[in-house]
């Protein structure tokens, strides 16, 4: 009896210092990890900008927090799937990472998504936008901040095809974020009357658009749609303008950011329709936090850079409000609680991991419109959080019963 006793008071030691370490593990520092591309053809939507729109909301929390400094770490994936888990994986398991973010790249961010699930660590995709991060491959660890390829499918694709734009042909790129966009725009068309005539695959950070342009011309849609996002929609339109595809088909860019639009300016861009969760100029509060981003970047924030700060500020106060790092009941307080700052009102984290919130329709000005420097955009419609985004049930996230 009295071994008995000694083998039973051992395993409740054991159990109370497993218990003890388990705690003291999300007692630690907060460690955040912004992953994107620092130099690559998504380095202008995230990259260094994501990295200084992070800081920035670290400062606005105080710069600590549980009485111990926060610390942000840096590094770029190259667009790798495998490069992008590894990172993840050292900082999860070997230099105590609590939240990897940004990630564009959808075939990386889906890698990462896995890693940090299997490590119980957290992921906060500001970049990324393919909708199976909150449908077929939901994580209880990973929330989407801003937009997805349905949200822009059921936004942009729809308002062209209302508008006429009845047939079409996609130039794709040629990963997870282009399937899922062409999937989730083509669904749309289809529904609404209008025809998918065919589509086209290119690499990752294509240079050379003209082979798929001519067969997209040949195609005769009324529609060229361009499933890409980044360097490979910039060099896509700055081609198209060479085929003189405006002329008889349409072209329309399906993921557009305001550094695209600034790079090939409003001589190229004017007239596009495009989908965003933020523009720097929508009102009184886009407007003081753009211009303190822009005195910091020298260029006005993307939509994923201001979602990146938002999901920082969203998190820490979920830390603070916790008192503990446990990923489980921080998410859980996410959840639960509304997201209200510059970019979001009345936001709500959904258990599939979708951030539901309002999107706005805009239209590239024409130069003659643009009064100032990054005046680029006019709001034509803004398309409320439960009609912009996939409902719960509909996207086959195995976390939604």
């Amino acid at each position: 009896m009295k071994a008995i006793a000694q083998l039973c008071w051992l395993g409740v030691v054991s159990v109370l210092a497993i218990s003890s370490a388990v705690a003291q593990e999300w007692q630690g520092p907060v460690k955040l990890g912004v992953l994107n591309d620092q130099s690559g053809i998504y380095a202008d939507l995230g990259g260094p900008g994501s990295v200084e729109a992070a800081r920035m909301a670290i400062e606005d929390f105080g710069g600590k927090v549980l009485g111990k400094p926060i610390e942000l770490m840096v590094a770029d994936h190259q667009n790798k799937p495998d490069i992008g888990a590894n990172i993840a994986s050292r900082w999860y398991y070997n230099e105590g990472v609590d939240v990897v973010l940004d990630i564009p790249t959808s075939s990386v961010a889906l890698a990462v998504q896995h890693v940090a699930r299997q490590a119980n660590r957290l992921v906060l995709f500001s970049s990324s936008t393919s909708s199976d991060l909150t449908g077929k491959d939901c994580s209880p660890n990973g929330a989407q901040w801003t937009i997805d390829t349905f949200s822009v499918a059921h936004s942009t694709g729809l308002a062209i095809v209302k508008s006429g734009g009845d047939s079409w042909f996609f130039i794709t790129a040629d990963f997870a974020f282009g399937h899922a966009l062409e999937r989730d725009t083509a669904e749309v068309v289809e529904k609404n009357g209008g025809k998918v005539l065919g589509s086209v695959r290119h690499p990752n950070n294509t240079n050379d658009f003209s082979s798929f342009l001519l067969q997209a011309q040949s195609s005769h849609a009324k529609i060229i749609a361009l499933a890409n996002a980044g360097g490979d929609t910039i060099n896509a339109i700055k081609q198209a303008a060479e085929f003189r595809i405006g002329e008889r088909q349409k072209l329309t860019a399906l993921l557009m950011f305001i550094s695209d639009v600034h790079s090939l300016g409003l001589a190229a861009t004017q007239g596009l329709l495009l989908t965003s969760a933020f523009y720097w100029d929508l009102n009184d509060e886009t407007r003081a936090w753009s211009e303190r981003f822009y005195k910091r970047r020298g260029r006005m924030p993307t939509m994923t850079q201001a979602g990146v700060y938002s999901a920082v500020m969203h998190y820490l106060k979920a830390v603070q409000v916790v008192g503990s790092k446990d990923p489980s009941k921080v998410m859980e307080q996410m959840r639960n609680t509304p997201i209200n700052d510059f970019m979001t009102k009345n936001g709500k984290l959904r258990k599939d991991g979708r951030v539901i919130r309002d999107l706005y329709l805009f239209e590239v000005k024409k130069p003659s419109e643009s009064s100032r420097p990054w005046d680029y955009y006019k709001l034509i419609a803004t398309i409320p959080g439960d009609q912009a985004f996939r409902p719960l049930q509909a996207g086959g996230c195995p976390l939604v019963k």
